[in-house]
């Protein structure tokens, strides 16, 4: 028997192995079970060259749990080691410059583990005390058996063993009896294996009998060796590629359409990603992106991998090029990783606008999915802009598709305002904002429907990528100013009747809590609504912005501004003017009166006033002004409270404003109780 330190320039690798790497435990099946596949891979090779003479037999590597004996054991039955390859490969850590790198990366297991080829080591994540039993391929080669109780000391003694390979025994520390279970390792073993190129046996497949789960002599073996990114496109058929996306999520819709990456110059690189369904919500749709180095599985945390927009995509990447143990701050310097991050791209932009080409379509019926991912992908990435704006679509509300240049062509003549602009019509609802897209249809107008979660912020960059262009939402003004054009057509009422029926309405608006209504009054012609609600476009898309970009919360503190516009030209509108000035004729005559007369006064007064420095106007002078202001103030709020009283009792003005209310979903509660009610009385 031979006793020794391991040789590590450290005081003892094991409390380092717990504090720094503990956060990581799990990974210490992938490390062991793709051991057993690398001995058996190099075994297989030595075999192919006539190196090795045997018989390979069945080279399954198998993981076993005793929860009496508190033992994990992986076996496979590769290369094995003599006690010089135990010597040098197991007792001689390659540890000199430790301490300073393990402070470096002390939060980054991968690293360390990477670093040194700790790989074996990391049975001491779990482990209070490991055993090796191996026995060498070669001829004449002994059986040796290693064990460690987890400090420096370890022994290495001859033992019985008939076969090649190598069995790795935990004995599971107290801490961590949860790696026993046989459904968190199983959980483990799917996780980290699930692609490894050699078998993995895990226990005995089961069935039912007798109405209880019963083992079979049969191997359940958790692997599929040859994953379809492993084979080239033309031995796969379309369901190959549905099954396998299916394995991958089982409970998501089936796949939009995918890519198989192959390439194998200037860097290797496999896999096959999907264009899954996305559904509203962008960040659950993340992560979704499987790494693998050789078929051993990496991370799922992509970042830095693939561009940001195509964390979005599902499926695999297998590339011997990214190392297992990856550090995050490796991914964001390796030049490897840049190309593989650019070559993607170009390979997805590649793919889409071939679908877009070779089956129009088709891409259309799958626009409305794609639609988040390419504006993802528009808005944060230039190059893929520059692709993508040959193919991605605008939807109209009767449901058309067109390419950015088709649909600029579409609207140029009638869509392009006195200034040589041209605007965008869009609505985000297609229902609640039905009455405004039906009127800018009337003028020939088209709308676009842009009621995707993305939208907001691809109206801010289209209106900088297109030349003289604004996007305009169809109910943020009145159909004759959304466009606006040289002719102005109906002729204004005079400025004090728009006063007066400006007063009857603003007085009677609801009062809503971080919300205000500024009313006007404009000829809109004979056919149009009585009442319009508009939203001004800068408002609310700051607003809307607000809620995707943090450093814009302050425009989501601000209140909604609603113009409410009265119809001068609409009979109902004309009716309530007449009848409201008839009824308060006789109260108002007096009050206009005096308005009439204080508001000459004034004017002499500032007529007076006007050339002359404020010392040389005489105090009598500026008292007497400001009282007329005040007067006037009080006469003007006198007017307004004998039309306040009169539109109080007016059913036509409240009904008027409900249904304008209604239309763009305001009314709500009371409010749309008492105008039900008032509905049945006034029919």
């Amino acid at each position: 028997m031979q006793k020794g330190n391991i040789g590590v320039t450290t005081e003892n690798i094991f409390p380092i192995i717990k504090k720094f790497l503990y956060s990581d435990h799990e990974i210490f099946l992938r490390e062991l079970v793709s051991n057993a596949v690398d001995a058996t891979q190099k075994l297989k090779t030595l075999a192919a060259t006539g190196e090795f003479k045997g018989e390979l037999g069945d080279l399954t590597v198998r993981v076993k749990a005793d929860k009496d004996k508190g033992t994990i054991t992986i076996s496979d039955r590769g290369l094995g080691m003599t006690a010089e390859e135990i010597d040098k490969y197991i007792n001689q850590i390659a540890f000199s410059g430790a301490n300073d790198f393990l402070e470096k990366y002390k939060d980054d297991a991968n690293a360390i583990i990477g670093h040194f080829g700790l790989g074996f080591y990391s049975a001491f994540m779990v482990a209070k005390k490991v055993e090796i039993i191996t026995r060498s391929y070669k001829d004449d080669a002994k059986a040796m058996k290693w064990s460690c109780d987890g400090s420096p000391e370890f022994t290495l003694e001859e033992t019985e063993r008939n076969d090649r390979g190598t069995d790795i025994i935990l004995y599971v520390d107290d801490d961590c009896k949860e790696f026993l279970e046989d459904s968190r390792l199983h959980g483990l073993l799917t996780k980290y294996c699930h692609f490894l190129p050699v078998p993995v046996a895990f226990g005995k497949k089961k069935e039912w009998k007798d109405g209880k789960q019963v083992e079979t002599e049969e191997d359940n073996i958790i692997n599929d060796t040859c994953p379809i990114w492993t084979k080239k496109p033309s031995e796969l058929k379309e369901e190959d590629y549905k099954k396998f996306y299916r394995d991958l999520y089982p409970m998501s819709d089936e796949p939009l359409f995918w890519i198989h990456l192959n390439v194998d110059y200037p860097f290797n690189l496999t896999g096959v990603l999907y264009f899954p369904k996305i559904k509203s919500n962008i960040d659950l749709q993340r992560n979704k992106i499987q790494l693998y180095c050789n078929q051993v599985y990496v991370t799922d945390s992509v970042e830095g991998i693939v561009p940001d927009f195509l964390t979005l995509l599902h499926g695999v990447i297998d590339s011997p090029d990214i190392p297992l143990n990856v550090s995050r701050s490796y991914l964001q310097s390796d030049s490897n990783v840049k190309k593989i991050s650019t070559y993607i791209t170009k390979k997805v932009a590649d793919r889409l606008q071939s679908i877009f080409k070779n089956d129009r379509k088709e891409f259309e019926e799958k626009w409305d999915d794609l639609k988040i991912f390419i504006n993802y992908g528009m808005l944060t990435q230039e190059d893929f802009y520059e692709k993508a704006s040959k193919f991605a679509l605008f939807k109209d509300t009767d449901n058309k598709y067109y390419t950015f240049e088709e649909y600029q062509t579409l609207i140029k003549d009638s869509q392009t305002d006195k200034d040589g602009n041209l605007i965008y019509l869009y609505a985000n609802n297609a229902d609640e904002q039905y009455t405004y897209i039906d009127a800018a249809k009337n003028k020939g107008y088209n709308v676009l429907l842009l009621d995707g979660q993305l939208d907001v912020p691809m109206i801010n960059m289209l209106e900088q990528k297109f030349e003289k262009s604004h996007f305009t939402r169809v109910d943020s003004d009145i159909i004759d100013r959304l466009i606006v054009k040289e002719e102005q057509k109906g002729e204004e009422l005079p400025q004090d009747k728009q006063e007066v029926l400006s007063t009857l309405f603003k007085g009677q608006m609801p009062k809503v809590k971080k919300t205000e209504f500024h009313v006007e009054a404009h000829a809109l012609g004979e056919s149009a609504a009585p009442i319009v609600i508009t939203q001004a476009e800068y408002m609310r898309r700051m607003k809307d912005m607000a809620s995707i970009q943090p450093g814009m919360s302050f425009y989501g503190e601000m209140p909604d501004m609603f113009n409410l516009v009265l119809n001068t030209d609409h009979r109902l509108i004309k009716q309530v003017l007449s009848e409201a000035e008839s009824a308060c004729a006789e109260k108002l005559v007096p009050v206009e009166s005096e308005l009439a007369m204080l508001t000459l006064r004034r004017n002499e007064l500032h007529k007076a006033q006007e050339g002359k420095k404020d010392e040389e106007i005489p105090t009598t002078e500026k008292d007497e002004l400001k009282d007329v202001e005040k007067k006037i103030d009080a006469q003007k709020a006198e007017k307004e409270n004998i039309l306040n009283g009169y539109a109080a009792d007016n059913k036509v003005v409240h009904q008027l404003i409900d249904l304008a209310l209604l239309q763009n979903n305001m009314l709500k509660g009371e409010a749309l109780t008492n105008f039900v009610k008032r509905s049945v009385e006034m029919i």
